[in-house]
């Protein structure tokens, strides 16, 4: 019913005229007009108004605010939104605080509310009766029988919708607990909370973390300005949660705005059901709770509509091309500070299991990743009182290593205080050209061609030759020395383990990596970071100036300048694509068709048509599952995010898994 699992809500609070429910009908009427979206939630008694005071007891106003409702359930015919409005309704001899849902020229069920709060400025127990178990399971209304009671949900599409009125949310155990383990996952509240200092931080709190608790949506719409009279200022705050985050809030009443501004306020998101279903799957512990819920629900399924929502050209969502990332400073501060707390305290640990002479063996390439794995083993050292030189710094330049990262690998190396070597590997890698009798990028060689010669000729070589064994030799015979000289620092980052951009026992091995579940795009932040905090003068100047070098495993030759020729990105992608594939695909596990429709919204920082960003996800989904043996087997290192491909805990996967369903998912 919902493209791709999006469905739209939308939380009001429109102008309220205090006991005028006709008034607040063609308020609510002209709200629902003018509002693209799939569930319009309106607040508590929103059609006579919440302060009302014994004015509720009159057949004036009781008669009215059903005839208000009626004009609502009239005036849905004209559209496929589903709506939720307040209202007092007499039930047997009672009065009661209801929500009513109504959609396609239809009053669906009416939910009374369960807890009346009856202190300080509250007085809903005066003039209310609670919902209770010996409530009707339905009433007449308009001589029609509609459903009745708090044990109610609706189900609308993919959507279904528990509610509950205001004061529920404030209790221990809120009834959107009890909606929730019967499979809600949609949670609404109508509410008319008051604005006193510092409440607004409290509501915003309460409904996200009952959002995350309950692994739903959670919308509120709370009373406006116009509800606001004797001792009591109503703010018209509506907010939208998903799982333990706000997807958006209104402004109110005493968050800076001109009050004379705000008549109506409201706010309209995506909610995405899809990845609500994904995260109830995988937490097995949601299931767990279910089975000790003995609440009993009826579920109202609204008329199936006929018509296919169209697939809407915006979205009303946070999406962050860069999920890794935080676009706020303070907060990828904040973030990197933490990675980098939890890289050192992980490799502290692993370090007291070791004796104090033990040497830390890392190779240094003058690259992002090499670079962020050393300043964590600094750190690391620093932490338990030991000196940088415990630390054997190890660059191996080959026949793709350029002056520029030989430049920044020295420079860093003396700049840490580290122990330095340097080991020209190419005299080795020819001697394995030999041994295999292989010819590197077609060129033959015998026992008489010299290392310079070599390369001389492979300067020579056009750009677009591949030669894998070339490659691997460079890199297995740096991974030979490294083991051969300590306890090895893994350097390959969670970005690289998802496309199995390492090669097999070379790169990919390591006695313990720091960087294992940082992706590529986080590892030249972090870089940038630790420039900035952590590193002054000379040696901050050099990572950024790392943080700016092209990214490039350099097996194969430079340019005829001298320059870095062999680009990851240009040979598989941009990694801004493939970490925001890698964090959709393996956090929400969205489907291909999902993924690329979110792509066309995110704002990365390059400009990808739409044929480049479906092809990349084509060279993701191939890669992904083409290497989980590698990551079958990689080594131990700390987990710092939601996402990790550790074989261990995060991600278990066949090696031998077949992509065709996912990629033409």
């Amino acid at each position: 019913m919902f493209p791709h699992g999006l469905i739209r809500i939308t939380a009001a609070a429109p102008p309220i005229a205090i006991a005028n429910p006709a008034k607040n009908a063609r308020e609510s009427i002209r709200l629902i007009e003018e509002t693209d979206a799939d569930l319009i939630l309106l607040p508590e008694l929103g059609l006579s108004g919440y302060t009302c005071g014994d004015l509720f007891a009159s057949d004036a106003l009781l008669n009215a605010s059903l005839d208000a409702l009626g004009q609502v359930v009239d005036h849905s015919q004209q559209h496929d939104a589903m709506v939720v409005v307040g209202l007092p309704l007499g039930v047997d001899v009672s009065l009661m605080n209801v929500a009513a849902v109504v959609a396609r020229g239809r009053l669906w069920g009416i939910v009374p509310k369960t807890f009346l709060p009856t202190y300080r400025e509250f007085y809903e127990g005066r003039h209310f009766r609670a919902a209770s178990e010996n409530d009707p399971d339905s009433i007449q209304i308009c001589g029609n029988a509609v459903p009745f009671g708090n044990d109610l949900l609706f189900q609308f599409g993919e959507a279904l919708i528990g509610i509950e009125i205001c004061e529920d949310l404030w209790m221990p155990i809120q009834p959107s607990s009890h909606a929730a383990l019967a499979g809600a996952n949609v949670l609404l509240n109508l509410s008319a909370s008051n604005e006193t200092i510092g409440k607004a931080e409290w509501r915003k709190d309460l409904v996200k973390s009952q959002s995350g608790r309950c692994i739903a949506a959670y919308a509120y719409a709370s009373a406006g300005p116009g509800e606001s009279t004797s001792d009591l200022v109503f703010g018209g705050h509506c907010l939208i949660a998903e799982n333990g985050g706000i997807l958006g809030q209104s402004r109110r009443i005493g968050d800076g705005n001109d009050p004379n501004q705000i008549s109506e306020t409201s706010v309209t998101c995506d909610v995405d059901l899809e990845r609500l279903a994904h995260d109830r799957r995988v937490i097995g512990s949601f299931d767990d709770g279910r089975s000790t819920s003995s609440h009993q629900f009826r579920t109202i399924e609204l008329d199936a509509d006929t018509k296919p929502r169209p697939l809407r050209t915006t979205l009303f969502r946070s999406l962050d091309a860069h999920p890794f990332v935080p676009d706020e400073s303070e907060e990828r501060d904040a973030r990197c500070a933490e990675i980098f707390a939890i890289q050192t305290a992980g490799l502290v640990k692993r370090l007291s299991r070791l004796g104090e002479t033990t040497k830390l063996s890392i190779g240094v390439s003058g690259g992002l990743d090499s670079t962020l794995a050393l300043l964590v083993a600094v750190r690391a050292l620093d932490a338990v009182g030991r000196s940088h030189a415990c630390i054997h710094g190890v660059t191996m330049p080959g026949f793709g290593t350029t002056k520029h990262t030989r430049t920044s690998a020295d420079r860093l190396i003396e700049a840490t205080g580290v122990t330095g070597e340097c080991i020209d590997i190419r005299p080795l890698c020819l001697d394995s050209f030999r041994a295999l009798g292989h010819q590197p990028l077609g060129i033959d060689i015998n026992e008489q061609t010299t290392v310079t010669q070599l390369q001389e000729q492979l300067q020579g070589i056009d750009q677009g030759v591949s030669d894998l064994t070339f490659e691997n030799v460079q890199a297995r015979i740096r991974t030979m020395l490294l083991m051969s000289r300590g306890f090895v620092i893994g350097t390959g980052d969670m970005s690289e383990q998802a496309l199995g951009w390492s090669t097999y026992n070379a790169d990919h091995m390591s006695m313990y990596n720091v960087n294992t579940s940082i992706p590529k795009t986080l590892v030249r932040f972090l870089v940038r970071y630790a420039a900035d905090h952590y590193f002054g003068g000379e040696l901050s100047t050099l990572l950024h100036r790392i943080a700016d070098t092209p990214i490039s495993p350099e097996l194969m030759p430079p340019a005829s300048d001298g320059s870095i020729a062999q680009s990851t990105e240009a040979a598989i992608g941009a990694y801004e694509l493939h970490d925001f594939f890698l964090y959709h695909f393996v956090r929400n596990g969205f489907s291909r068709d999902k993924i690329l429709h979110l792509a066309s919204f995110a704002k990365f920082k390059q400009s990808y048509d739409a044929s480049t960003i479906a092809s990349t996800l084509d060279t993701f989904l191939k890669r992904f599952f083409a290497n989980q043996f590698k990551r079958n087997c990689v080594p131990d290192g700390p987990k710092v995010g939601s996402v990790s491909l550790s074989p261990r805990g995060d991600w278990r996967m066949p090696s031998d898994a077949d992509s065709d369903a996912f990629r033409e998912s």
